[in-house]
């Protein structure tokens, strides 16, 4: 089975012929539903939730390649502050001043093109550090 069929499967999706696809299983009522709700056709709806996936796919491999660029300690001093330790807890932990948090912190934040700590949550909400605890 290619990659595409193996996507579109997980999707609930089935390929009916080249280029156009069908959908099956549970997804069918659920974008019929949102549809007729919307008055719109199902083919733009399940296009639609197509659409997003992909780009939350896309959002999720490339903010896993910034984290790749992150250094240990950045690492660590990001995974704390998505815990919601503040500064002074983080330098505390790591042994290391509350200016050197900033630093890592200011680091992170342009390795990921954010501008706050509160982005860099929201950006990691679905990431588990438990191993930082």
């Amino acid at each position: 089975m290619s990659f595409i069929d193996q996507l579109l499967e997980k999707l609930g999706l089935r390929r009916v012929e080249r280029r156009r696809y069908m959908l099956d299983g549970p997804l069918v009522a659920y974008v019929e539903a949102v549809a007729e709700n919307e008055q719109r056709p199902p083919e733009d709806i399940a296009a639609e939730l197509l659409a997003s996936g992909v780009a939350q796919r896309d959002l999720a491999r490339d903010s896993y390649e910034r984290w790749q660029t992150l250094s240990q300690r950045e690492r660590e001093v990001a995974a704390l502050v998505c815990l919601g330790y503040t500064n002074r807890q983080i330098a505390l932990r790591l042994v290391i001043s509350p200016e050197t948090v900033k630093s890592h912190i200011k680091r992170v934040l342009y390795k990921f093109d954010l501008h706050s700590k509160d982005e860099l949550r929201m950006l990691m909400t679905d990431w588990d550090f438990g191993a930082w605890k």
